[in-house]
């Protein structure tokens, strides 16, 4: 499936502006990781932006929409990774796709808040000041932060190299998402 098509299936369910932020910016994270570890770009991408595309329309159903459909036009992987994508849900864990989703799902909604609550957005944003949030159970207090320690665990990266990771995709396109700050 190219992004084409995935976005036909994002706007067809889901029409409000921060989740289709949320999707772009998951989209955006997900592409920067497949390249870092020399994988498919366009399927990463995909994935990222379809995670959550149910979730509007058929919230009581989420994943279970997008993740039929997916199989449906024979996307079993990207299915997979979207179908595991919340550690509740008991799912197996068993690509790098899959755990990337988990790693990068929560946390980049979590770094986006971040930037809201700044003056300058994103553009001083540093790993030591997300950590300090995470920690202030009362910011972004639906974030889960076990999803976000367990998708870094499963994915086997540093919490610090991670978050800086996901800030610099984000304040690469800063202005797409609007978290450059209020200057």
């Amino acid at each position: 499936m190219n992004r084409e098509e995935a976005k036909e299936i994002l706007n067809d369910l889901t029409k409000t502006e921060s989740l289709l932020r949320h999707a772009r910016s998951i989209e955006l994270v997900m592409e920067a990781y497949a390249k870092k570890y020399g994988e498919d770009p366009e399927e990463w991408a995909v994935t990222g932006m379809l995670h959550d595309a149910d979730y509007e329309k058929y919230p009581k159903e989420h994943p279970n929409r997008i993740v039929s459909m997916l199989r449906e036009k024979g996307e079993d992987k990207i299915a997979n990774a979207i179908s595991a994508h919340y550690t509740k849900w008991n799912q197996p864990y068993n690509t790098r796709l899959d755990k990337a989703l988990l790693a990068c799902d929560e946390l980049t909604g979590f770094i986006i808040a971040c930037t809201h609550v700044r003056p300058e957005g994103i553009n001083t944003l540093a790993p030591k000041s997300v950590v300090k949030k995470l920690k202030d159970k009362g910011f972004a207090a639906k974030v889960e932060r076990e999803e976000i320690t367990k998708g870094m665990e499963l994915l086997e990266v540093e919490r610090n190299e991670h978050i800086q990771f996901i800030i610099d995709v984000l304040k690469e396109n800063k202005e797409e998402l609007n978290i450059g700050g209020r200057n």
